[in-house]
């Protein structure tokens, strides 16, 4: 239907026009929305006290949700994986699997993998690790501290600790930590040639 105030051409010809126009700033949008996007998965601001990428881990005390303590010195000797999380986080929980058959295959041996609860409720936190059936060692961080010394202003956050308690990388986001590519990767970060087994999950299943 056209509007009985202008003639047809002209209508038309309007309706081309903000049809263009519309379409012009729906692309300025969506660009500026891309760019926003881009920027808010790339720069971080820094948490306070935060240890950066080629700097050692500061000395701290580790509360172990079997009631014992333990520090990052601990763990020296052996390449590290500090995995930071909360039950209440849904891309942590998706990931936690892949995690758990990490350190089945590796802890101990090549590295070591630990986890950070930085829950508010302890319960929900210790609920969620025996729902799980997580192995590694587990220790919570209520009052931010950890949190803040690795910069978890995301979670989940992983952090990547040379045998001398040096960072040399951090993940952010949820990835599947047993898959070829990311077992790669973590050898290559950590300078290690990493075996790949097929049939570990089969086995682990198997139990």
């Amino acid at each position: 239907m056209t509007n009985n105030l202008l003639p047809n051409n002209l209508w038309i010809v309007l309706q081309i026009w903000f049809k263009k126009i519309g379409y012009v700033y729906m692309r300025i949008f969506l660009l500026a929305f891309l760019l926003a996007s881009t920027q808010s998965t790339t720069a971080f601001a820094l948490t306070p006290g935060e240890v950066k990428i080629g700097e050692n881990l500061r000395e701290a005390t580790l509360n172990g949700f079997d009631g014992r303590k333990k520090t990052f010195s601990d763990f020296k000797g052996k390449p590290l994986i500090i995995n930071v999380w909360a039950s209440w986080c849904g891309p942590c929980r998706a990931e936690m699997g892949s995690l758990e058959r990490l350190a089945l295959r590796y802890n101990g041996n090549e590295f070591n993998v630990i986890g950070i609860s930085t829950d508010d409720d302890a319960k929900a936190a210790a609920a969620f690790i025996k729902q799980s059936k997580i192995s590694f060692d587990n220790f919570l961080d209520s009052k931010l501290h950890l949190e803040n010394m690795l910069g978890a202003n995301t979670i989940p956050l992983t952090i990547l600790v040379d045998s001398d308690g040096r960072v040399l990388k951090k993940v952010r986001g949820a990835y599947e930590w047993d898959s070829p590519k990311t077992i790669d990767e973590i050898g290559k970060v950590f300078d290690l040639k990493l075996m790949h087994d097929p049939m570990f999950g089969l086995r682990i299943l198997s139990h």
